[in-house]
């Protein structure tokens, strides 16, 4: 009696010999293709002897290729006037002022739009916000000592801001990329608060033009980007509305200055 064939005791025909081949060759390559993505979006890091101590994931790797991210932020400054005494009330040594820094507090949303094709480093930035303002100026008789002497002069307003923005950024590192940020911010305000009469005769213009720079860090996690901002803002304009009255008769200008830190989030 003839010995059957191999392949006819399994029976196992042509066909599913292709089936079981394709098959075993997924079977080896799909670890393959799995290493080979986790190369790309981590790093295992090791010591001397070889032995892996961590493995850093890259959150978010697909985010350099959208064009457009939105956010919010908030903010939280230190604002004052840049003050220029009158010369008349200088000469005649009569008052003399004093601007005081004073914290505040912005909200907003952010828009970034990418600046050319993928790995561009510019991106335009419109962040609209709201900030909320208290800015102080302190005027003393001159030669008066006493600090009871000192009179305080309050602007509380809620300031509407467009700020539009280039940023430049660095490569991405991993989860982290450096960078700076400059352009201006025209605002209005909304809202004037002259609640006491005696402290709010100081005013000022309802609109404004800043010039703004400063540098942040990106942070990228699994589900968003956290950015901290320091960012440096002056005033273009004088905002100084003049008043038959000591305080803004001893002013010649009087314009905006602050520093704020941002804290942005993004996905």
């Amino acid at each position: 009696m003839a010995t059957p064939h191999i392949r006819y005791q399994f029976d196992i025909h042509g066909a599913q010999l292709k089936r079981l081949a394709l098959l075993g060759l997924l079977v080896l390559v799909a670890p393959t293709v799995a290493l080979a993505q986790r190369k790309t979006n981590s790093r295992i890091t090791r010591n001397s002897k070889g032995v892996v101590k961590s493995v850093t994931v890259k959150n978010l790797p697909a985010y350099d290729e959208r064009w457009f991210h939105p956010g919010m932020y908030v903010g939280f400054t230190g604002s004052k006037f840049t003050i220029e005494q009158s010369k008349t009330y200088v000469n005649n040594r009569n008052v003399t002022a004093n601007s005081v820094i004073s914290p505040s507090l912005t909200v907003g949303f952010i828009g970034d739009a990418r600046l050319g094709g993928p790995g561009t480093p510019f991106v335009l930035r419109f962040a609209p916000g709201v900030s909320f303002l208290t800015r102080r100026v302190e005027f003393r008789p001159r030669g008066y000592p006493n600090p009871d002497s000192i009179v305080t002069q309050e602007i509380t307003s809620t300031v509407v801001n467009f700020p539009l923005l280039v940023k430049y950024q660095s490569d991405r590192r991993r989860n982290t990329r450096a960078y700076m940020i400059a352009g201006l911010n025209p605002s209005l305000t909304a809202s004037n608060r002259r609640s006491d009469p005696l402290r709010n005769q100081l005013q000022s213009l309802n609109s404004d033009l800043t010039l703004e720079y400063g540098v942040g860090l990106e942070l990228f996690y699994p589900l968003f980007k956290l950015a901290p901002e320091l960012r440096f803002s002056h005033g273009l304009r004088n905002l100084l509305v003049p008043h038959n009255d000591v305080f803004s008769n001893s002013l010649q200008s009087m314009s905006t200055n602050s520093v704020t830190l941002y804290i942005n989030i993004q996905n």
